[in-house]
């Protein structure tokens, strides 16, 4: 759907959920709120402008791409998305700008990502839904060995994740990522990590230090300030959830009426 408010500028629904929002003629613009955290880390990885290898599981309308293509020339990036026809629809209407260097992968996520080269990618970002909650699979511990088996060392894995009091699945992807990378933070506005409501948290995993103090300038900044959590706070929010194994795994919960604009 077009965007009265600004010229070239689409709104993506999957399901009737809110899922991508892109302007062609300003790619580094990025309207919603988790989006804007992801571009946050992505801002703080390394130096302005420096080329990157990303490796995007989920496509949207491509945003996160068009952002990275914009603001780190030369980067190469792969897309994987496991709807055929929703790629097509993104190329047809809302096509990349010319020169940027992403491949689209028609996939399943996690398929692709166990026959992905090892140390390939600088930057993993994990944005997959089906309909409004993540599938099962990608919230295992095995999952998350894949992850950090395509990131270079110095790597980091990015996801936006969502839940609600009392954090079940939240936690429990904390605890499997914990489990895996030696470094995490997680972003999300105080209402939602007080239990207030259902919202989106961004997961970021590493084996490097993560730079927590920018990204808490620059989410704090945002008009819809959100807090940086990590060490040991992120690790009393975890509490004693396990990780995720393959047997056990579930998706993402079901989202309430109206949490993303939605019925």
């Amino acid at each position: 759907m077009p965007d009265v408010d600004r010229d070239r500028a689409w709104l993506l629904t999957v399901d009737g959920a809110p899922q991508s929002y892109v302007d062609l003629d300003a790619p580094t613009h990025l309207e919603f709120e988790y989006t804007r955290r992801l571009g946050h880390v992505l801002d703080t990885l390394a130096a302005p402008g420096r080329p990157l290898d990303v490796l995007h599981l989920g496509g949207g309308a491509l945003t996160l791409p068009r952002y990275v293509a914009a603001t780190r020339p030369g980067s190469h990036q792969d897309v994987v998305e496991a709807d055929r026809g929703l790629l097509g629809l993104v190329a047809e209407h809302l096509p990349l700008p010319d020169g940027a260097a992403v491949a689209l992968h028609a996939a399943d996520a996690r398929a692709w990502l166990e026959a992905a080269p090892a140390d390939s990618a600088d930057v993993l970002i994990a944005d997959v839904f089906g309909g409004s909650r993540i599938p099962a699979h990608l919230t295992t511990l095995a999952y998350a060995r894949e992850a950090e088996r395509v990131l270079r060392p110095d790597g980091v894995y990015l996801a936006n994740l969502a839940d609600a009091a009392p954090f079940a699945f939240l936690r429990s992807q904390l605890a499997t990522f914990a489990a895996v990378f030696a470094e995490l933070a997680l972003i999300a506005e105080p209402g939602v990590l007080r239990g207030r409501r259902f919202g989106n948290a961004v997961l970021v995993a590493a084996h490097r230090p993560l730079d927590t103090a920018a990204l808490a300038r620059l989410t704090a900044a945002d008009a819809f300030p959100a807090r940086v959590e990590h060490g040991a706070a992120l690790r009393e929010f975890t509490g004693g959830a396990a990780p995720v194994r393959d047997a056990d795994a579930v998706a993402s919960p079901e989202p309430p009426g109206g949490a993303f604009g939605i019925g």
